[in-house]
This record gives structure tokens, sequence and C-alpha cells, in this order.
């Protein structure tokens, strides 16, 4: 099949364990998989793997496109993502963990774990100290919002390296008083004091203990086992030139992503099953396979509203150039929230106000929906521009909520 025609692939529309339900609309479904069909075929994005759940049962789980357009490799079932920011969900997960089993808490500083942080420069030390566990979840810690954290890619993959980086980066704010979503730093220093508190010697090999290994999730991973790397999509930019990020800032992370790597904030490989495992753990509260993973009590916590009506700075820039209406940050602990409104946003303005997920920069996103007992995966190959990802996932997440009866 070549790259450039507009018949698009399809590996199996009705995946395993795919039932129907009197509650969920078929005909909302067919509208919902020939919208991501459109989509692709118009070039889009080059691909999707798409799961939607009712109470747990799977109803539609649609692999479409390709792997990678340029060569004609179709997407498979098991193809593995990297899943850029979605990765930030596994480490909230491991945060949250730690805090219900009293290896931290929410007022835990990063100092008070990572002492190195606070610098040796005395006009940079004025406020970090007060940055804590609940600054970095809630993406209020008063860091740099850059997708650098404190030095090159090439060295990313080095968490030691990037935490001694981060001792010579000030804050910009006081911590607490402004939600500009973090792509890099707040997590790089959370996966760092869930190491520490832990006693760890790798925190790659803390994630499978904590969080991978108890879901059964074997195919997801910080860094690139060499066992996955032939599934692995190659990360494809399709941004234009002079935005927040360019091509290289993403299609570089194919090469940096390494084996070795621990990049707590964009690092992980998963598969949309893995995902879609992780999401229903959270979905039923911390419990799976009558194991708790998480504390039920921390999980209603973390998918509660904790930033009021602060705007994200991040995104109420992109709302702006769009001329759109400015939503709010809406964050609990580490989850990003629905909300109430009709602003533009990943997960629309019809899903319920407690709607909770992760996303992933122009590629990756999941949530649930509490009230109506929804679950929603959607892994794609080829990265869009963030804006216009926004605008694909609002009308996604419209389309996947409007199957419920």
């Amino acid at each position: 099949m070549t790259s450039d025609t507009t018949t698009v692939p399809v590996a199996q529309a009705a995946g395993p364990g795919v039932v129907a339900r009197d509650d969920v609309d078929p005909r909302a479904l067919a509208r919902l998989v020939a919208e991501v069909t459109s989509d692709i075929a118009d070039g889009t994005y080059d691909g999707a793997h798409m799961i939607l759940a009712r109470g747990g049962d799977i109803v539609a789980d649609t692999v479409l496109g390709w792997h990678e357009r340029a060569t004609g490799r179709e997407l498979a079932r098991d193809a593995v993502f990297r899943v850029l920011s979605l990765t930030k969900a596994f480490t909230n997960a491991m945060a949250l963990r730690a805090i219900g089993e009293g290896k931290l808490a929410l007022s835990t500083r990063v100092v008070d774990l990572i002492p190195e942080f606070l610098g040796t420069d005395p006009f940079h030390m004025l406020r970090k100290d007060k940055i804590n566990l609940i600054h970095l979840l809630t993406h209020r810690s008063g860091m740099p919002p850059t997708p650098n954290p404190g030095l090159g890619p090439d060295r990313f993959g080095a968490l030691a390296d990037v935490v001694q980086a981060l001792a010579t980066v000030d804050v910009l704010f006081d911590p607490g008083t402004n939600l500009n979503y973090a792509p890099a730093i707040n997590h790089a220093l959370m996966g760092e004091m869930v190491r520490r508190a832990y006693g760890a010697a790798s925190f790659r090999d803390l994630a499978r203990e904590l969080i991978f290994d108890p879901l059964g999730m074997d195919e997801t991973s910080f860094g690139l086992p060499a066992t996955l790397k032939d599934r692995a999509v190659p990360l494809k930019a399709y941004l234009p030139q002079g935005g927040f990020l360019q091509p290289s800032d993403i299609e570089c992370l194919n090469e940096h992503i390494t084996e070795d790597a621990e990049m707590p904030w964009v690092g992980s490989v998963s598969t949309a099953r893995d995902v879609f495992t992780f999401a229903e753990m959270i979905r039923r509260r911390g419990l799976h396979d009558g194991q708790w993973v998480l504390a039920p009590a921390v999980v209603d916590q973390a998918t509660t509203l904790q930033t009021g009506d602060m705007p994200n700075d991040l995104y109420a820039q992109m709302a702006v150039a769009r001329g759109w209406e400015v939503p709010q940050g809406n964050f609990g602990l580490g989850f990003s929230l629905s909300g109430t409104g009709t602003a533009p946003s990943f997960f629309g303005p019809f899903t319920s106000p407690r709607t909770h997920g992760n996303y992933g920069a122009g590629s990756s996103l999941f949530w649930i929906d509490p009230d109506r007992d929804l679950t929603f995966v959607f892994l794609s190959a080829g990265v869009m521009e963030e804006s216009e990802n926004v605008a694909r996932f609002q009308k996604l997440s419209t389309m996947a909520v409007a199957a419920a009866l």
C-alpha cells in the first residue's frame, strides 16, 4: 500500500473482547470510527489505536491507518507508542502510591529529599525551598514551562544529570500562585523525589515494581526495551514553523528514548491495551484484579479539582491565539479534569465535570468519565500541533461520550 492513498488501512476494527451493550449506541460508534478514518485519510495524522469502554466492557477497539505513512507500514494492534507526556500519568501514580504508603506527603518539599535542588547561588535560592509535591502535581511550582529540563536532549535520559542541572534553574513565580503546564521540570523532580523516598537505585525499575508489574503492563516501560523496538511507532511531528515546539523537539526523542533512559516526564512507551488497563485501574479507584494498587481515598482526592478557577497559562495562550474562550486549568493531583463550561478542551464540554485523565503532546490521551462509567483511550501515530490536537480531541471526546445512552 502506498503512502499517498486515501484508502485507510483497518486492522480488525472490532478487536478482542469487544461487546455490545444496550446502553451504547452502535451508530454513534460507527460515526466515531468514520471520523477518525476521515482524519487519517486527510493526512491530519497517520494512524490510531482507539478503545472505548463502558463499565469496564470494551465496546470499541479499533486500529486504523499507518504505523509510518511514509513507508506504507500499516499500524498493528500490538503497536508500541512513545506516549510523550501521557508518561506523566505513570509518574503521578507512583507519587500517589508513595503518599498512600506514607513515603511522601503533599506538603513534602523538593529540598526535603533533593537538597541540592536549592543550588549554591543565593540569588537563585529565594523561592525554590517553598516548592512541594502538591505544587508539582498541580503544575503550580513556578518553575519555567519549558520542555528542556536544564540540559540538552542527548542527556535527557540520565535522571541524575537532569536533577543536577535543575539546581541552577530558578523559579519564575512564587510557588502556588501561577498555573502553567510544566512539560518537563516538575515531573523530573517528582520522579527523583519518589525514587529517593523509596531508596530505589533506579527510577525505571521502581516504576515497574510500583505500577507496571502489579497491573500486568508488560508492554509499558520507561525507556524503550530492545524487545519492543521493532513494534515502536516512530515519532513524526506535523508542526508549523515558529510554534511552541519544532518538529526536532519531538522527533529527537526517537533517538533519546533508549533502553536505559529514565525520563519521568516524557520517556515511556506503551500500547493502547496497557494504557486502557491503567485507566481502568483509575476508574476502579485504584483496584486491579483484586489488588489495591492505589488507595481509593488518594484516587478520590487526586481526581477532584484542586486549582479552583486558575487558568492554565500555556493553554490560555493557545486559546487566545485561536480566538477561543479561555478555559480554567482544571487540575486535580496530577490528573487533568473536564470541569464546567464550554471552553475548548481535550475532554470536550459534554463529558461530566469530574472526567479525568492525561494526554501527550499532539498524540495521546485517556480519560475516565465517572458519571457515565466510560473509559476512552486514543494513541495516534503522527504528532499534531497542540491547538489542533485540542480541537481534534474535543471532537472525538464529544463523539465518544455521545455514544453513551
